[in-house]
């Protein structure tokens, strides 16, 4: 079977464990990442079954109807960016396992990144590299500050207990459901969202990218944050307001962010307003991008191809699609 895997940026893939589970196959990694149509077309030419990477890769339909030898899309996570309607009416299945898993990898960096933010280590390391000796006007301690978690799920919970264990004081704004599992863990709760922002030197965001929480953190919610605050997004962008993030930092409300996400990904050639300003420390979409992590998922995405080959597919999105190829 000709198998595809797009967009492994470190070219990680072919070294983890479960890729031997598919080397018999004839598999293609792209390192690089497109969106073109045309040059899509070209590279899945033969492909028959493709792996994606989370939601990196738009397959729309305009793409699907060009690839006449796929026959399924094997993924983790939710799909956003499949056609599936146009994956059906080609007969091509999309196998998606959709359980939510635990990510130690994006609590332990949104961690990182709170400590990296508030020691302002990247800039004293660029510093030492340059010949200087303490050169930051000194950093900021956690222990006694306020932790403001927005979003109590998975990831939100363990950056909380984080957060506890460092001697801070947590601060959780959510839904009703999650804010009552925040009570029940003995976590204070805001009573506004524009308390959690106002209140807490440290906002992180927690929060799943749905139609109804895009945009959710609006110029207001920044302006009101402490000039000495810092607000840090492991989530996703969309969670932001275009544009608010870096217009409140430049009035200094919030002082300092922290950024893993962004609106168009992959970023290159750091023309990224937030990568020319001193108070942002901008990692590339690292989150989940642990070996651990990748080697889980990947199972699962091979596992979903492999049983296709044995003719009994599972985690089928799209069962009207089977025979229909």
């Amino acid at each position: 079977m000709n198998i595809t895997l797009l967009d492994d940026y470190q070219d990680t893939l072919r070294t983890l464990p479960c890729f031997q589970t598919i080397a018999h196959h004839n598999v293609t990694i792209w390192r690089d990442h497109t969106k073109d149509i045309d040059e899509l077309a070209e590279r899945l030419r033969d492909t028959e079954a493709l792996c994606l990477l989370r939601e990196r890769t738009p397959i729309r339909a305009a793409l699907i109807d060009r690839l006449d030898k796929l026959r399924i899309i094997s993924q983790v996570s939710v799909y956003p960016h499949i056609d599936v309607d146009a994956c059906t009416r080609r007969g091509i299945l999309v196998c998606s396992e959709t359980a939510s898993h635990l990510s130690y990898a994006t609590a332990e960096l949104t961690w990182g990144l709170v400590i990296a933010s508030f020691r302002r280590i990247p800039q004293e390391m660029a510093s030492l590299k340059r010949g200087g000796w303490q050169t930051c006007s000194g950093g900021l301690g956690l222990h006694g500050k306020s932790l403001g978690i927005f979003g109590y799920g998975r990831i939100g919970k363990m950056v909380a207990n984080y957060g506890r264990a460092f001697g801070m004081q947590v601060l959780v704004w959510g839904r009703e459901s999650t804010l009552v599992k925040a009570r029940a863990d003995g976590y204070e709760t805001a009573a506004t969202k524009q308390e959690l922002f106002s209140k807490c030197d440290v906002v992180s965001l927690h929060v799943r990218l749905v139609p109804e929480t895009r945009n959710t953190v609006t110029s207001a919610d920044l302006a009101c944050m402490k000039p000495d605050a810092l607000l840090v997004n492991t989530s996703r962008a969309g969670l932001i307001e275009p544009g608010a993030l870096e217009t409140a930092l430049r009035a200094g409300h919030p002082g300092m962010a922290a950024v893993d996400v962004y609106e168009d990904e992959p970023i290159i050639g750091g023309q990224h307003p937030l990568l020319k300003m001193d108070n942002v420390v901008c990692t590339p979409h690292l989150g989940y991008v642990a070996r651990e992590d990748l080697n889980r998922m990947f199972t699962k995405i091979f596992d979903q191809i492999l049983a296709y080959e044995r003719g009994a597919p599972i985690n089928v999105v799209n069962p009207a699609a089977i025979g229909r190829a």
